[in-house]
């Protein structure tokens, strides 16, 4: 870990050289920005570091990745994320925070339940057509309030407002057949999981993010963040992520 950490502090050294040095020969912003490449460049690599922010944030490490003014003059003409995150708007789960990530590394969509709708997938197609990202990850989490009104009976659903309604029946299907579970957390956890894997699903099926996963450039995974811990755990194998 030490290493890696070393390795990140010197390119973001030489990042910060090569930004002054466009700056004193008088460089575009264009070209300013044109500096600033991300430093991961394949799926497997973007897991990875996802899975060493996370383990730097949950371990009290963190290092709250912060970049000089340059550099965020260098994202001012463009960005280069390298992963998107789909996300519960949970206060309690900040992504950022969560990865341990800094400015433009991260492009996150965040609405409650995580789910996909409309707007967000219109989200994740600009991710992966115009920012070329590497990963899209579906995280849900611990104690999730939208999950729970899922489980709900149909007339206490019925008695919410209108998109409220509809944001919850995009979460309905995925917990209709719950297997009976006796421990209440325990049960919480299956039904996040399930509706993690039962969005990964809805947006493996659409033709953008389709289409990329089948040509290599991205991966489609699932998380599941605990709020006690810190800790996220991945789904990322098939097996883990089938429906």
């Amino acid at each position: 870990m030490r290493r890696m950490d070393d390795s990140a502090a010197q390119l973001a050294a030489d990042l910060e050289r090569r930004i002054l040095d466009a700056i004193r020969r008088g460089a575009s912003m264009e070209d300013i920005a044109g500096l600033k490449e991300s430093d991961v460049a394949t799926p497997d690599a973007a897991i990875r570091a996802l899975k060493d922010g996370n383990a730097r944030f949950f371990s009290g490490q963190a290092t709250r990745p912060e970049v000089s003014a340059n550099e965020r003059r260098a994202q001012i003409m463009g960005q280069t994320p390298y992963a998107a995150i789909l996300a519960c708007s949970d206060s309690r789960v900040p992504v950022e925070l969560v990865f341990d990530q800094g400015l433009g590394q991260l492009f996150v969509v965040r609405v409650a339940g995580n789910v996909v709708g409309e707007a967000g997938l219109g989200t994740l197609e600009y991710a992966v057509r115009h920012l070329d990202v590497h990963l899209i990850v579906v995280m849900g989490h611990e104690a999730c309030g939208a999950v729970a009104a899922a489980l709900l009976p149909e007339e206490k659903v019925a008695q919410e407002p209108e998109h409220l309604q509809a944001l919850i029946r995009r979460i309905q299907p995925s917990v209709q057949a719950m297997p009976p579970i006796r421990d209440k957390k325990a049960r919480m956890r299956e039904a996040v999981l399930n509706n993690v894997r039962h969005q990964v699903s809805i947006l493996r099926q659409q033709a953008v993010i389709r289409e990329a996963e089948a040509a290599g450039q991205i991966r489609v995974i699932g998380a599941y963040y605990e709020i006690g811990s810190g800790a996220v755990d991945f789904l990322i194998d098939e097996e883990d992520l089938r429906p």
